[in-house]
């Protein structure tokens, strides 16, 4: 029997990690279980895809500006305190972000079966929580020591290689656990990218890669949908879109004091309560 008060709980943890590099996966999956979920039931798990669509829809809120000018329907406008116009030359464009999006949409397309099939595992999760904290971990390390030129201060900086090596790095995320941010923002680093600009470039991508997702997600479970669920589907979706918005506009404020060492020694922390709750029965 789902509660109500289960999917506050549920839209709050999907809502604080979705966007940050710690694996929201690997966050539902140790909540599931601390809440008395032995296996997510299945009306869980379109509860998840609900309020995974309640985060993108925040972050859509936060770069709602940006998205009008890739999309033309604003010619000109301040992203964050940032003047876009101080960079007269180079823009955002569209084919940027359609460079970074196919690569693992393209491979979540093909191996869509074996990646349902392998699901939300355990053994997977607690391997990429190690293995992602590693990659983000050496990637920091080699972007302070400065042997990484920075290129890139904004979003609108970023070249087209760039964005295709960010898109191919992204194809880490498919592995349940590994975060899709993390992947990303590591990448951004790792090509030139200031963490600033690796971190936008990263929740800018995020909405539509996780649009289509989440659609194809709920063309698989809309048969799960019950009309007396309503109030614990929507309270989880507000719940999510509030604290992802918090989340990410919190992120982007204390970006500099925040690095991806921090979330490297947050993941291998939660690998060991992982293994501690989940694995060790």
């Amino acid at each position: 029997m789902l509660h109500w008060f289960d999917s506050i709980i549920l839209g709050i943890v999907e809502g604080l990690t979705e966007f940050l590099p710690v694996s929201s996966s690997g966050h539902m999956i140790l909540t599931n279980k601390l809440l008395g979920y032995e296996e997510a039931p299945e009306k869980l798990k379109s509860f998840e895809v609900v309020i995974q669509f309640a985060a993108i829809l925040a972050i859509a809120l936060v770069y709602r500006s940006k998205i009008a000018q890739v999309l033309r329907f604003r010619r000109t406008e301040s992203v964050r305190g940032l003047d876009i116009g101080a960079f007269p030359k180079r823009r955002l464009q569209l084919t940027h972000v359609l460079i970074a999006i196919a690569p693992a949409l393209g491979m979540a397309y093909v191996l869509r079966h074996p990646i349902k099939e392998l699901g939300f595992s355990p053994y997977p999760v607690l391997l990429s929580l190690i293995v992602g904290g590693i990659y983000m971990w050496v990637a920091e390390v080699l972007y302070d020591s400065g042997k990484i030129k920075r290129t890139a201060e904004t979003m609108d900086d970023i070249t087209y290689r760039q964005a295709l090596v960010i898109g191919l790095l992204q194809m880490l995320s498919l592995w349940p656990g590994f975060s899709r941010s993390g992947a990303t923002i590591a990448a951004g680093m790792l090509t030139g990218l200031s963490y600033r600009a690796a971190a936008d470039f990263s929740f800018f991508i995020a909405i539509p890669i996780m649009t289509v997702a989440t659609g194809y997600e709920l063309l698989e479970n809309i048969g799960s949908f019950q009309a007396e669920d309503f109030r614990f589907f929507a309270s989880g979706f507000v719940v999510s879109f509030i604290v992802a918005w918090a989340v990410v506009v919190g992120f982007l404020k204390v970006l500099q004091k925040v690095k991806l060492k921090h979330f490297a020694w947050y993941r291998f922390a939660l690998a060991a309560l992982f293994w501690f709750f989940v694995m060790n029965k």
